[in-house]
């Protein structure tokens, strides 16, 4: 039996004592990833069998467990965790670094815990301890999914057990060994004809083609190789959003091209799968440019819009592209919140004076080690603020289409050929002052950018 974990998540070894959790855990796992609550009971009491201290061992374990999956590091509970309310703090704790859970379950008879467990001279507790605990493991079976249990893997024998083969997968976003180079542009919103400029302009060559899973589609290559990336938002409001759509998915088909996915393409997802959704937005007029098509072109779209990733990680961990910007602690990984981020950003809470969400400026406290590169909110030009940019120049909206070139940190546009929509928040132009937004953050002193140790460079010592 193959079980395949994801490379950031937290594996729960499920078993009643006997089953053979630490063994399990020792073949298939570093010891420095297994947090085994035996070992716990010996560091605050030198007797791991003394269970008067198992509060105290498991506030060091989860400790522990929390310092490993806030580095991103993969970590697995051996303990017996036959109970929900033992399991609950560990889906707590994967939720709150935004790791993914694991359960592998060792769901042996109870007859051959026992007699592993009478071949131990130190355990010395009484039968019913182990038939009580294979009882509450039967419970639970059908409990972990809706306990928060992403993967689910049980194991009924000893056979079974022996032939387990673990395979670490790296999470959908991971694209760290993809360096580029990269052209990445921002929301398009059916500018069809902005986009095949602006692609021109940067040296692409664009075919019409078939053969397409989907029907007919684009030929999109470019001579030195580089790739694209879209940042979501290819939905509503202007006038080709079939001919986006089909450039996009030729491109991402050939493999040739990523995308992640826009506030926009998850709202459209949700009419094609027969929600109720309002048709506001520029969602009617997508519905009206998708009618005339076939109903394997509606089901291709709603397959691929569906499968895209709410972020990706470029270039070993130094380019990190999303829709509307990606903090630091949430690059790399994998939860609802992260993707909610992706598609929305951050919001405090309160309305504008055209009734729009105020925006919380994540960007202004970034101090992370990756550029990340967003779109969501139209801006007149793209501007850095520590080590971030907003390639969203409303196309749409009778701007501009832009594209961050990586790793030159070049800026390429095309201006809109019309006003397609009108914006409900006009698009603010750049101060009179002239100050850039990188100046006018500078200005603003900020403690953690002074405060604790530093380390200086100099060119005496590099």
């Amino acid at each position: 039996m193959k079980i395949i974990i994801p490379e950031l998540s937290l594996v729960a070894i499920i078993g009643a004592s006997g089953s053979g959790k630490s063994t399990f855990c020792k073949k298939h796992f570093k010891s420095t990833e297994i947090l085994s609550s035996d070992y716990f009971r010996s560091l605050v009491s030198d007797d791991e069998n003394d269970q008067t201290v198992t509060k105290e061992a498991f506030e060091a374990l989860q400790f522990v467990m929390s310092k490993r999956l806030e580095l991103g590091r993969i970590t697995v509970c051996d303990a017996t965790n036959v109970r929900a309310e033992d399991r609950k703090p560990l889906i707590e704790i994967a939720r709150k670094y935004h790791c993914i859970p694991v359960a592998i379950v060792l769901n042996l008879h109870e007859k051959i815990c026992q007699q592993r467990n009478n071949s131990r001279p130190d355990r010395n507790f009484g039968e019913h301890v182990i038939r009580n605990q294979i009882h509450k493991i039967k419970k639970s079976l059908r409990k972990l999914k809706w306990e928060g249990f992403r993967y689910i893997y049980v194991l009924h024998s000893p056979e079974e057990v022996e032939a387990v083969e673990i395979e670490r997968q790296p999470l959908w976003n991971n694209k760290k060994h993809e360096h580029g180079p990269f052209d990445i542009i921002g929301d398009i919103h059916g500018c069809f004809d902005e986009l095949t400029e602006l692609l021109a302009e940067m040296g692409y060559l664009v075919q019409p083609r078939d053969g397409f899973p989907f029907g007919a589609g684009y030929e999109v290559t470019h001579p030195e190789g580089r790739k694209l990336v879209f940042l979501g938002d290819l939905v509503d409001r202007g006038p080709k959003i079939v001919q986006v759509l089909r450039l996009v998915m030729s491109m991402v088909h050939s493999d040739n091209a990523r995308c992640v996915i826009g506030n926009h393409d998850a709202k459209l997802v949700k009419k094609l799968i027969g929600k109720n959704v309002q048709l506001k937005h520029g969602l009617a007029e997508t519905m009206a440019q998708l009618e005339p098509e076939t109903q394997e072109f509606k089901d291709y779209v709603k397959e691929f819009l569906s499968a895209l990733v709410s972020h990706y990680v470029f270039d070993d961990g130094k380019l990190v592209v999303s829709h509307a910007g990606m903090r630091e602690e949430y690059q790399g990984r994998g939860s609802s919140r992260v993707r909610n981020f992706a598609l929305y950003g951050e919001t405090t809470g309160e309305t504008d004076e055209f009734g729009l969400p105020i925006r919380f400026n994540w960007a202004e406290e970034y101090r992370g080690k990756a550029m990340v590169v967003y779109g969501h909110t139209p801006v007149p030009d793209p501007e850095w603020l520590n080590r971030t940019i907003n390639v969203d120049t409303g196309c749409v909206f009778g701007g501009k289409l832009s594209a961050l070139r990586y790793p030159e940190k070049e800026v390429s546009s095309v201006p809109a050929h019309r006003v397609y929509a009108e914006p409900i928040r006009p698009l603010v132009p750049q101060p009179p002052n002239g100050l850039s937004l990188q100046h006018r953050s500078d200005d603003m002193l900020d403690i953690d950018d002074v405060f604790g140790r530093r380390f200086i460079r100099t060119s005496l010592r590099a």
